[in-house]
This record gives C-alpha cells, sequence and structure tokens, in this order.
C-alpha cells in the first residue's frame, strides 16, 4: 500500500517536470524534497527555505545540511513573519497568513527559475483538521 502511494507521487511529480518545494527540514518537506529530487533529478528541483525571526537558525542549520545531503540546490531567502498583517496577532487563522505570504516569496522564485510548480509537503493527519494554510495554497495554485 505504500509502495503505491509513494508511486503516485512520483507520477504526479514527474507530470510537474520541475518544482520549488517550500523547505522547512521537517519531516514532510524533507519527504516530498527527497521524493521529487527522485522522481525529477536534482537539476529540476529547487528546495527553498524562509528564514524569519521565528525560524530558529538549528532548524535552518539543519534544512541547510538535510538539502546537502539529498545533493539538490538550496536557497534561503528572508521573509519577516512577525510583519505579515494578521499573523502576530495569534489568532487560528494565523496560518492562512504565514502561508499566503511564504507562497508569495516563493512563485517569483519559482518563476525566475523558470520552473513550473510551487510545492509543499503536508501529511494526512492534516486533510482532517482545521488548516487554514492549505486554503492559501490552494488558492495560489500551490501543490
Amino acid at each position: 500500500m505504500i509502495a503505491k502511494k509513494y508511486e503516485q507521487l512520483v507520477t504526479i511529480l514527474q507530470k510537474m517536470e520541475t518544482v520549488v518545494v517550500a523547505f522547512s527540514g521537517g519531516v514532510d518537506s524533507t519527504f516530498l524534497l527527497k521524493a521529487a529530487v527522485d522522481a525529477l533529478g536534482a537539476s529540476n528541483v529547487l528546495a527553498v527555505t524562509a528564514d524569519s525571526e521565528t525560524y530558529p537558525t538549528s532548524e535552518l542549520e539543519e534544512a541547510k545540511s538535510l538539502a546537502l545531503h539529498i545533493g539538490v540546490k538550496h536557497i534561503v531567502i528572508e521573509t519577516s513573519e512577525l510583519a505579515i498583517p494578521g499573523y502576530s496577532e495569534n489568532t487560528k487563522n494565523r496560518c492562512y497568513f504565514c502561508k499566503s505570504s511564504l507562497f508569495d516569496h516563493l512563485i517569483p522564485v519559482m518563476d525566475e527559475a523558470r520552473f513550473n510548480n510551487v510545492i509543499y509537503g503536508v501529511i494526512a493527519d492534516d486533510m482532517n483538521e482545521f488548516r487554514p494554510g492549505m486554503k492559501a495554497a490552494k488558492e495560489k495554485g500551490i501543490r
């Protein structure tokens, strides 16, 4: 069953041809990054990490290390989550504002690289929960 789902993911990624991965270095995005490299080859994948005042330096270093280990080009962009209207108020939909801003930063990176898609990782449990960031992704055409 897991192998079949992985094959489906690889097929989806292959149809995309080139991808920018929103890469935090967490389990979801690391798995997606590795699957994208396996499916498309490293030259067709770009990992992008958004560094802001809310992203711990240790996690940024881990993301850099993981991208290097996977063998993919990795860039770090500077953002400021605390400056995003609606985020710092810490309401239950703050993730909508955070993800919307993240994707607003990643789309120009995708365009500059002449890649076709921006993708980000979620897990099955996220599908059953209130996830306003997924709404932001859908609105912006993020896979």
